[in-house]
């Protein structure tokens, strides 16, 4: 059944009765589950950043693995990977595999020392390290500014992800503002009321029903469609011819099954520029600190690839859908290729399964969402407003503006989302992807050397992401004047590849090039206010201890 069949099939007002039903029941399931996270762990008042936005760093193994999975595998992802893999094929869709299998050796490598630091430290944000490592107030509110700027889209996409489930329902399609968005504006204080509440407990304790939703939705999915539209042999046929196909836009294959040799910078810039950026995102900061020890982030990024394998299977969905012929039709007759996966679900499954896998991606969508706008507040409220407004404030001061903050934060993004056009939100994430990877020198690096000059990182970033910025606004389609895609040439070598890293490396030749020339005039260093130990110290650690201020305060830099 099409698009448009199925609803006309689910009654006489479009909307799939049983599906919504199922949906609504297993949301107010994680709803109860996320006021209840209020109370469970917690070893004082939540009155403090530590308790509310770290959830006083006391996950262990298991409770970490499910938040940084939830963290990581967002809404967005299972409605986008597939989606790209329907509509442009691997280059596009699929590099998303091994960029998360080249990211857990990398967050085995360094994660654990920042996590060491921030444990020593009290840091609660990378741009507390930054300002700690260098002594630079000003590199530190780069580093939180662009934390929050990247972030912003990310949780509009989260909303996004939502919307496209209820669309499928049958949901979204009156002429009325407030009947069209009235589901998503439930969710939404559903999501803010439990954030506000539980802090990152809430996603932390429904991160368990989110996965474990998916991992029930994927397996069946990957067993039984396939069987059910003629074998993967017919599915992956079916993929090629619709790749192979001239676009009748372009004129050009529409898209490409396997990468062709003028791809694979294309596919391995991706990869890897992806694989860089994604831990630099605040929310995968915050999940990971929140943890009990070093070791725990260890054994995450030993088993954190289980989710890798998840995606493998999900992205395969995408050419599924091309063989069952799935039509993503949305409510006001245009195709919609980020509907593709929930209609496929709707179009194959009963409907009370089909209810079962919207709600993992509904669910999906909540559980990154609250740790997002939690990791931007925390960001705001320990690097712009105590550093630069409110140097004396509490630490229960420091938790309410918090708060409120995340509350405004989602508020934007549902303004965003429901005052722009969808496609803008995709932009200004591409957008976030370039941004984010321009704070990996001065995290990253600051993790092993000192030897970067402070004001050359900021020279470095501001550089790169002028360039990106622009690069990124400079790509065009048949259809997207500017912000149409991810990948530009590369200067020097005339192959396609993806924005971000080429920024990257402008970013360390110039954060290079000035940090010698800087050196060579004796330009203040700013104080290090941390030490070799610092990096290798553990949960018990006698040493450990709150800043009674902010790490630039301490060593004021000039």
């Amino acid at each position: 059944m099409s698009g448009p069949d199925v609803l006309a099939a689910s009654g006489s007002d479009g909307v799939d009765g049983v599906a919504l039903a199922v949906l609504i029941a297993l949301f107010a399931l994680v709803t109860v589950l996320g006021f209840l996270a209020s109370r469970w762990r917690r070893a004082s008042s939540l009155e403090s950043l530590d308790e509310w936005g770290l959830g006083g760093r006391s996950f262990g193994t298991w409770v970490t693995w499910f938040l940084i999975g939830g963290d990581i595998y967002t809404a967005y992802t299972f409605i986008a990977v597939p989606a790209a893999m329907f509509a442009l094929g691997s280059v596009s869709g699929f590099f998303a595999v091994p960029y998360t299998i080249i990211l857990y050796p990398i967050i085995f490598v360094f994660m654990s020392r920042l996590w060491s630091v921030s444990h020593r430290h009290g840091y609660v944000t990378t741009a507390d390290f930054v300002g700690g490592r260098y002594g630079s107030r000003w590199l530190s509110l780069a580093m939180a500014l662009t934390g929050i700027l990247a972030t912003m889209p990310y949780i509009a996409l989260q909303l996004v992800g939502i919307q496209a489930v209820l669309e499928v329902i049958g949901l979204g399609g009156s002429e009325n503002v407030i009947a069209r968005d009235l589901p998503l504006l439930i969710a939404f204080a559903v999501l803010a009321a439990y954030t506000y509440s539980s802090g990152l407990r809430a996603p932390a304790i429904i991160a368990f029903v989110k996965d474990t939703l998916i991992y029930l939705v994927i397996i069946v999915a990957i067993i039984y469609l396939p069987s059910r539209f003629g074998g993967w042999t017919h599915i992956f046929d079916a993929a090629q011819t619709k790749m192979e196909t001239p676009s009748p836009a372009t004129g050009k294959p529409t898209g490409s099954f396997i990468p062709n040799s003028q791809q694979y910078w294309a596919y391995a810039t991706l990869a890897l520029g992806s694989a860089l950026a994604l831990f630099m995102y605040p929310h995968s900061v915050t999940a990971t600190l929140s943890s009990k020890s070093r070791n725990t982030i260890r054994r995450n990024a030993t088993i954190l690839p289980a989710y890798s394998f998840l995606l493998g299977m999900l992205a395969l969905l995408g050419w599924v859908a091309i063989a069952a012929g799935t039509k993503p039709i949305g409510l006001d007759g245009k195709p919609n290729a980020q509907l593709v996966i929930p209609q496929l679900f709707e179009d194959a499954f009963p409907s009370w399964f089909a209810g079962v896998a919207f709600s993992a991606i509904a669910i999906g969508a909540l559980v990154p969402a609250a740790i997002m706008s939690i990791a931007a507040a925390n960001l705001f409220t320990r690097n712009v407003y105590r550093e630069w407004f409110r140097p004396a404030a509490t630490p229960a001061q420091e938790a309410k503006v918090s708060k409120l903050v995340s509350l405004f934060v989602k508020f934007v993004a549902l303004v965003f989302v429901l005052t722009l056009d969808k496609q803008n939100a995709i932009n200004f994430q591409l957008l976030g992807g370039i941004w984010i990877l321009q704070t990996f020198p001065a995290i990253v690096f600051g993790l092993y050397t000192r030897w970067f000059h402070r004001w050359a990182l900021l020279a470095g970033w501001a550089v790169a992401m002028v360039y990106g910025t622009v690069a990124a606004y400079n790509v065009s389609s048949a259809t997207t004047p500017h912000f149409a895609g991810s990948l530009a040439s590369i200067p020097g070598i005339a192959q396609m590849g993806y924005i971000a890293l080429t920024a990257f490396v402008v970013n360390i030749v110039v954060a290079v090039a000035a940090t010698l020339v800087l050196r060579a005039v004796k330009a203040p260093e700013g104080v290090d206010a941390t030490i070799k130990g610092d990096y290798f110290a553990d949960a018990g650690d006698p040493r450990v201890r709150p800043l009674p201020a902010t790490p630039t305060e301490a060593t004021p830099s000039p």
